[in-house]
């Protein structure tokens, strides 16, 4: 790693409009190097755009930013040789073979041909793709797509990688393939900046989040903390008999209060943020009589994170359509 920061990205105050919609709208951002950054938010937050800033292919209209360590305006050659970036849709050419893409884009990079050839092969097998390396793209599934996208990427490992949205329609099989590469791409020292829309997706991977929601970001934080500044966990119970859930009901609301009757007709929810208060709940509904199946206590979801902090639910999202269909229609 050529940085000595140990912030891989620094950026403060990034703007930029399109006509006039202003996309990004005053963002800040400090991420760790070696980290996985998550930057959260729905289609049309300005999550695309401020990716495409970072990795130099736009210019902010104010605002600055450094990537391991360079400028991105004034430096900018320096940040593109050291990063890569997977956007939503497949980059790799359709008409040329899995492997065929790869030693190509080895060879560009400037790989000698049997370096080229040998570094294809790695990235074929460690993305469970040899069986399939000498198809033609255009007949691989979405997944195989998807990771063949991510190894093109990486055919010279980045110090930094920008994802953006990288299992956007993907089945969950692919999805938790996609994800165990980008683990493996962390654990051996690539910074990761990943944006994304799927909460659960931020959860899993990002050792810190930046919410980000029209054009600014409104929470930032590790997924524990952003639970926690909701200020309320729940005290989930499933009871043996479905009967009795209006009794237990009364229970939770006299002790609790907030009680959710969850689709479940056994199941039923109060919001609880001490462990205490939820153990003296379960202890009442014990002594009245109220047989348990099992009950819980845990934090909010990050989704109910999401509404908290903007109002909305996070498929909701900002009015109009995504950052790159903005882009297209103001170009």
């Amino acid at each position: 790693m050529t940085t000595q920061s140990p912030l891989a990205i620094e950026a403060t105050g990034l703007v930029k409009s399109f006509g006039e919609t202003r996309a990004v709208d005053g963002v800040d951002l400090a991420v760790r190097s070696g980290s996985i950054y998550g930057v959260l938010g729905p289609n049309g937050a300005g999550k695309t755009t401020t990716i495409r800033m970072l990795a130099t292919l736009i210019r902010p209209d104010e605002g600055s930013a450094r990537v391991l360590g360079h400028d991105i305006v004034d430096e900018a050659d320096e940040v593109r040789a050291a990063v890569s970036l997977t956007g939503q849709l497949a980059s790799v050419d359709e008409d040329l073979t899995g492997r065929e893409n790869l030693i190509l884009l080895g060879r560009l990079l400037g790989l000698p041909r049997p370096a080229a050839k040998a570094r294809a092969g790695e990235l074929l097998e460690a993305f469970g793709l040899s069986e399939a390396a000498g198809r033609l793209v255009k007949n691989f599934s979405g997944g195989m797509r998807r990771r063949l996208d991510i190894a093109a990427s990486i055919v010279v490992t980045p110090e930094l990688m920008f994802l953006d949205e990288p299992t956007t329609g993907l089945d969950p099989r692919s999805r938790n393939q996609v994800w165990g590469i980008i683990r493996a791409l962390a654990a051996e020292g690539t910074t990761i900046l990943l944006c994304t829309q799927y909460l659960e997706e931020a959860d899993h991977l990002a050792d810190g989040i930046a919410v980000i929601d029209r054009g600014k970001v409104i929470a930032e934080g590790t997924p524990a903390q952003l639970k926690a500044s909701v200020g309320s966990g729940a005290l989930q119970v499933r009871l043996l008999d479905p009967e009795q859930r209006p009794e237990a009901a009364r229970i939770l609301e006299r002790e609790l209060a907030g009680v959710t009757l969850e689709p479940d007709p056994a199941a039923l929810s109060a919001a609880c943020s001490e462990a205490a208060r939820g153990a003296e709940a379960v202890a009442e509904l014990a002594r009245a009589g109220v047989r348990i199946a099992d009950f819980s206590l845990g934090q909010p979801s990050l989704d109910e994170v999401f509404l908290a902090l903007t109002g909305h639910p996070a498929d909701d999202g900002a009015p109009g359509q995504s950052d790159s269909v903005i882009e297209e229609q103001a170009s």
